[in-house]
């Protein structure tokens, strides 16, 4: 039997062998009966190197009612860009306080097994409530919040490792 895990055999072939869940997933296509906002960012490397070929799952499990009509409700996969960019429009729908707005799952080159996180919205009531965040040290709860921007949107980078390091959980 062979001693390669499925985590190790995801090849170099992604953006390709993906593309039909980020085409089930694009934005102009979703269908959803909740109100919707695009949280965007950039994925970066240890070095603050803007990551080309990485693939951004988000789950978004109080959304599957609202998306029944989606091939995978509640579910996003987008690539990020030359530049390392990424949005995801995500549906918003009423939750537990203190839940995410997304769980999310980052598949990237140097990565032999992708990485867990989730982004919550900045201004949300329910933070405070939050059993996730309660686990994380107050000085890196930032790392998993979007802020709003002027445009109405939401802001959140995801960095790999550094002193910025996005919090990443283990799930057992």
């Amino acid at each position: 039997m062979s001693k390669i895990t499925t985590s190790q055999t995801i090849g170099p072939f992604s953006h390709e062998a993906w593309n039909w869940a980020t085409e089930l997933s694009a934005a102009d296509l979703l269908q959803t009966s909740a109100p919707t906002i695009i949280v965007s960012g950039i994925i970066y490397d240890g070095d603050g190197t803007p990551i080309n070929d990485a693939q951004i799952e988000a789950w978004q499990p109080a959304a599957t009612a609202a998306e029944s009509a989606q091939a995978i409700p509640g579910f996003r996969r987008m690539p990020s860009d030359d530049e390392g960019k990424f949005s995801l429009r995500l549906s918003v729908c009423p939750q537990a306080a203190g839940e995410p707005v997304a769980y999310v799952t980052v598949f990237a080159r140097g990565l032999v097994k992708h990485q867990f996180t989730a982004v919550f919205l900045e201004g949300d009531a329910g933070l405070a409530e939050s059993a996730i965040l309660a686990q994380v040290p107050a000085a890196r709860r930032p790392t998993l919040l979007a802020t709003l921007t002027a445009e109405g949107q939401y802001r959140w980078n995801i960095h790999m490792q550094g002193e910025q390091e996005t919090v990443f959980f283990d799930y057992v």
